[in-house]
């Protein structure tokens, strides 16, 4: 890689850091291709974030609007205890799929159009849940595997940040 490209690669790399903190992101993720074996991989983030979801105690509250707001009592007494983890943290569930990018939410492939899916609905491997846009470029986001849709946990048009759960598939 020629000392030029290193420049070229500096500057960009600071540039994103500089839309991250003007549009007040906490996180932005790109990969830039220069040729077949040639590409730069960046990510950049402005706060410290919870990597282990397993062992990690919840965060705070999210910037992801979600039907329900999220229960104020830590502890659910008797009864059904994988229901209530399962409402408490849906990112704790192992049917969670989160989001890989920061971006906006959208159900659809165009406005009008039905939604890729709905509550209910049964969805194979690598079928399209939904799309988020980021930096203007629309992300196809797939099944991670196959079962049925639980839980949506996110609104067309809403905000979301890397790792915040979609939706349950089951």
């Amino acid at each position: 890689m020629s000392n030029k490209t290193h420049d070229s690669d500096v500057t960009f790399i600071k540039a994103l850091a500089e839309l991250l903190n003007e549009n007040d992101l906490t996180e932005l993720q790109v990969k830039r291709e220069y040729g077949d074996h040639d590409a730069l991989s960046v990510r950049v983030s402005r706060k410290q974030e919870v990597i282990n979801h397993v062992t990690a105690p919840a965060p705070g509250p999210a910037a992801l609007p979600s039907p329900t707001a999220p229960a104020s009592g830590p502890v659910a007494t008797g009864g059904a205890s994988g229901d209530a983890s399962a409402t408490d943290d849906p990112a704790s569930h192992p049917g969670a799929v989160t989001s890989p990018m920061v971006g906006t939410i959208y159900m659809q492939a165009e406005p009008g159009a039905p939604s890729f899916v709905s509550v209910g609905d049964k969805v194979a491997e690598g079928d399209t849940l939904l799309i988020v846009e980021a930096m203007k470029t629309m992300n196809h986001i797939p099944a991670p595997r196959g079962g049925t849709v639980k839980r949506i946990l996110v609104e067309d048009g809403a905000a979301v940040e890397y790792g915040a759960p979609l939706m349950i598939i089951e």
